[in-house]
Formats: structure tokens, C-alpha cells, sequence
């Protein structure tokens, strides 16, 4: 791998990127194909990078549900190149008209989609993110540069030169993707930095690295969630329902953002539903954190909880489990210790399904569905670029049309103001 400044990798990505902005969806899809093929075509080379990712993780004493992130295996590089062809089906966005109107004075106005640019990308350890990210920008028109963590390096070496490779065999130019060739700290910062070249920059991972790049940046960012999501089963819930819906938050995949972090039931559910909850979690030695009532409830198996174990977001086999006694109540402790990601219902009542979704403010708020359908891929946007938690410009599932802005096209005759 070229050992490039970060500087070189900002010259290079603005050099290039006008090339990308201007290719025919053909030309972009064609290259789509490519890296599609390449990733099945080279899976051997892939799985030996991620190996030695693996072996320095055990050594750095990972947890494994942060080593089951990290892991690339036959199935899942199938599963990342699948996603890759996914996106060549989506309707093209670059050259979408969203309106067009004629002005009093004769003028013609269109709005229309166009590439963002040059997208920067800071994040950590899973590596399929490597190829989703630089996909989805380049289908959107973008030119990305990403920074990946160590823990997955050599995979991300690996990725990057097999799309690159990709990329210019299907004719466009290599440098619409390039990586970091470090992970120290002073390159994340560089990047944060990178205003003459970097017209957005995207942080996804923990609530560290996400606030610092906010804190720091003086390139534009959009924020990508720290996911304290919370599941409330309601007095009127099916308990079955909340059970299936607890297990699949909690338990399916820990170590992601839409994983839930904190269970909140009502009184009146609580002496039925929590040693229902605890024997199908028990299949995968959950730690519960709780509060006096689940203790009461459960027993000495119940760590006591405290006010950070309700802001914390585990990313592993741990759950924070409260007693509460009313829906308002619940709201109030989402409002307070929630990220704005993923919060769900599960109840009977209509009344208490909208006013959940009516006052939580997150960027996904479900009734009676798990919060792990908080993805690209679920909502039918192909790959995301990450969850945007914010308000500005993009808010939960960031797919194509999240990555671009619009430009007016006016057509006159003459006119003069």
C-alpha cells in the first residue's frame, strides 16, 4: 500500500473527483460489478488479511462479541459483495430533477440531485463498512477516503487495493477510493482538518470517537449514532411478542448500534414477563443490570444498576432492565438516557403506540417490531452509510439520496434583475 499523507489523499480524491460526478450510472455500475466479482473472486485473500486481524484481537484480549464484528468469513463476503450488486438495481438519484417551476419573469428552475463530492469516513473495527461505505458513495457520484481502526487493518488494506483494482479495470480512476495508510491518532486528526478537499466528513462508531470528531472537526460532519436503544414492554403488551422482540434486540448481533441496550416494563407486567425475558436470555449468558424491582423479581442473579449503567451502551451480552409505572414514565427515562436511535413499544393500546411515537424523539421509533430493522438494507435503501442520529440534512438510514445535495439549474432568455 502507497504511503500517502493525508494531504495526498485529499489532492488526489478532488483531482478525480469531478470524473465520478460527471460518469454515466452505466460506468458506475459497471464498476460496481467489478468490486462485486473481485470480493468473491479473492475471498482466500480477504479471510487471510481478516486472520491476522483476528489473531491480534484475541491478543489484545477483544471481547467476542467484538471479534464476531470483526470476522470476515466465505458467507460474509458473499453477503458484502450481494450487497454491492443490491445497490446496481437502485434507481439512480445523481441527475433526479425534484422540482421544476417557471417564475413570473420567464425564468426556467430546476432542482436537481448531485454528488456531495468528497466524503470522508472515520471508523472502527468491522470492516464491512469498508466496502459499504465506498460503494454506496461511489454509486451516489462521491469520491471517499476512509479511515478505518486498527483492529481491522489488514482487512481493510486488503479491501481497499482489491476495489481499487476493481474500479480501474471497469475504467474509472482508482483514486474514487482510497484508505489511510495508518491509524494513529494525528491521521484522524488530519482528517478532521481536511477543509480544502473534504466536503463532508462521516464519524461511525462509539460515542468516543463521534464526539471527538464533532468537537474537532472543521470539516462539515454528519453523525452517526451511538445507538442506547431501549425496548418498553407496556402493560397491555403480548409477552410472548416482547420476549421474541427483547431476544432479537439484545441477542441477534450485540455488538451493533440498533442493538437494544435497556428493557423497561411496566408494574403490571413486570412479575410475568421478567422470568420469561430471563430464561430465553439465559441461552446466551446475558448479564442483567437492574433496578430494586427486577431484583425483587429475579433475584440475586441481578447486578443493581446505576444511573451509568442506563447511559451505557454495551455492544455486548449485557442489559440494563427497569421497572416503571406508566408509559410517560418510560418516555421520560428515554428522553433523559436515550441517543436519539432506535426505541420500541411493544403494547396493545393504540393510544399508547402514538403517543410513544408521537414524544420519543429518535430517528427510528417503533411499535411492536425489534429495533434491529433499523439498517439500510431493511428500510429498502440497499447499504447505509451509517444511522445518522441528528437533524440536519440526513436522520436515521443514510442511503443514496442522503448522500447528495441539490443544485438549481435556471434557463432563461435574457433576463435581468
Amino acid at each position: 500500500m502507497e504511503q500517502l499523507t493525508v494531504q495526498q489523499l485529499g489532492a488526489r480524491a478532488k483531482a478525480v473527483a469531478a470524473v465520478l460526478a460527471a460518469a454515466s450510472p452505466k460506468q458506475k455500475n459497471d464498476a460496481l460489478a467489478a468490486i462485486a466479482d473481485a470480493l468473491t473472486a479473492r475471498t482466500d485473500e480477504i479471510i487471510a488479511a481478516n486472520r491476522t486481524d483476528l489473531e491480534n484481537a484475541v491478543k489484545n484480549n477483544m471481547s467476542k462479541a467484538l471479534q464476531d464484528r470483526l470476522l470476515l468469513n466465505a458467507d460474509r463476503i458473499w453477503g458484502i459483495a450481494d450487497g454491492v450488486r443490491k445497490l446496481i438495481s437502485l434507481e439512480e438519484v445523481v441527475g433526479q430533477v425534484e422540482a421544476g417551476y417557471v417564475r413570473p419573469n420567464g425564468l426556467r428552475i430546476q432542482k436537481t440531485r448531485v454528488p456531495l463530492g468528497v466524503i470522508g469516513i472515520i471508523f472502527e473495527s468491522r470492516p464491512n463498512v469498508t466496502v459499504d461505505a465506498a460503494t454506496l458513495c461511489m454509486k451516489a457520484g462521491n469520491c471517499v477516503i476512509l479511515r478505518g481502526g486498527k483492529e481491522a487493518f489488514s482487512s481493510n488494506v486488503c479491501l481497499t487495493d482489491i476495489m481499487r483494482d476493481a474500479v480501474a479495470s471497469a475504467g474509472l480512476p482508482a483514486d474514487v477510493i482510497q484508505l489511510v495508510p495508518d491509524t494513529s491518532r494525528e491521521s484522524s486528526n488530519q482528517l478532521m482538518k481536511l477543509s480544502e478537499y473534504l466536503d463532508v466528513l462521516i464519524p461511525r462508531g462509539g460515542a468516543g470517537l463521534i464526539n471527538a470528531v464533532a468537537e474537532n472537526a472543521t470539516v462539515p460532519v454528519i453523525k452517526t449514532g451511538v445507538g442506547n436503544c431501549h425496548v418498553y414492554v407496556d402493560d397491555s403488551a403480548d409477552l410472548e411478542m416482547a420476549v421474541n422482540i427483547v431476544d432479537n434486540g439484545k441477542t441477534q448481533r450485540p455488538s451493533v448500534c440498533n442493538a437494544i441496550e435497556t428493557v423497561l416494563i411496566h408494574r403490571d407486567a413486570a412479575a410475568k414477563f421478567l422470568p420469561m425475558m430471563k430464561a430465553r436470555l439465559d441461552a446466551h449468558n446475558v448479564t442483567l443490570h437492574g433496578d430494586a424491582g427486577t431484583q425483587a423479581v429475579l433475584g440475586e442473579c441481578v447486578i443493581p444498576a446505576n444511573d451509568e449503567d442506563w447511559a451505557t451502551e454495551y455492544l455486548d451480552y449485557q442489559l440494563a432492565v427497569k421497572i416503571v409505572d406508566s408509559v410517560d414514565e418510560a418516555i421520560a427515562h428515554i428522553s433523559k438516557y436515550g441517543t436519539n436511535h432506535s426505541e420500541c413499544i411493544v403494547t396493545k393500546s393504540l393510544d399508547h403506540a402514538e403517543k410513544f411515537q408521537r414524544e420519543v424523539d429518535a430517528a427510528a421509533v417503533y411499535v411492536n417490531a425489534s429495533t434491529r430493522f433499523t439498517d439500510g438494507g431493511e428500510f429498502g435503501f440497499g447499504a447505509e452509510i451509517g444511522i445518522s442520529t441528528q437533524k440536519l440534512h440526513a436522520r436515521g438510514p443514510m442511503g443514496l439520496y442522503e448522500l447528495t445535495s441539490v443544485k438549481y439549474l435556471i434557463n432563461g432568455d435574457g433576463q435581468i434583475r
